[in-house]
């Protein structure tokens, strides 16, 4: 195929990418993490504020935290919608100062999130290590089917079963054996 980039330079735009987007969230003005279900942002602040001086506003669609008077750090609409009851906000003392620290719970638990707000540069979620996530966060039922996801995505990458696939082919060798007798050269796996 002509024209289609080989691995390496597919790794060298991918790592062009990665740093321009490492470069794109450093510029913004808070920090932020992500697991499937919440996402944390912190705003280091100065030392001299209190709660009462701050500004901040989390609606199911919307976050908002400022210091009052001052330009806000952030201000907009949440790419997804977010549950309000179990966000919360509060303001921690560190070494250097102070920081904002913002917890909103994503009302979709299975999805990530590309950016905080609609209007700050995106991250390209699909590079997202899963294990980033704490897989023992999840209930039995959940993380087995994400590691199951996980498993088929990399059995496919290889060109390999997936675990259905395999199940099929393991129970056609036990039933081959089962049955040697019966010609087997024609069947097909569907």
């Amino acid at each position: 195929m002509a024209g289609s980039p080989t691995p390496e330079e597919r790794k060298e735009s991918d790592a062009e990418l990665k740093a321009k987007e490492a470069a794109e969230q450093a510029a913004l003005p808070y920090k932020w993490t992500q697991t499937i279900k919440e996402l944390d942002v912190t705003i280091a602040i100065d030392g001299k504020y209190k709660g009462r001086d701050l500004d901040v506003k989390i609606t199911k669609t919307a976050l908002k935290v400022a210091v009052k008077g001052q330009e806000p750090f952030i201000d907009g609409e949440l790419p997804h919608p977010v549950r309000v009851d179990e966000s919360t906000w509060t303001l921690e003392t560190t070494k250097e100062g102070k920081d904002i620290s913002v917890h909103l719970e994503k009302a979709n638990q299975m999805e990530w999130w590309a950016h905080v707000i609609t209007t700050a540069p995106k991250i390209d979620t699909s590079k997202i290590q899963p294990e980033n996530s704490k897989l023992g966060d999840l209930d039995g039922e959940t993380r087995g089917m994400v590691e199951k996801m996980m498993w088929d995505q990399k059995q496919k990458e290889q060109g390999k079963p997936t675990s259905d696939e395999q199940k099929k082919l393991d129970m056609l060798e036990k039933f081959k054996a089962q049955h040697p007798e019966m010609d087997f050269s024609g069947a097909k796996l569907g």
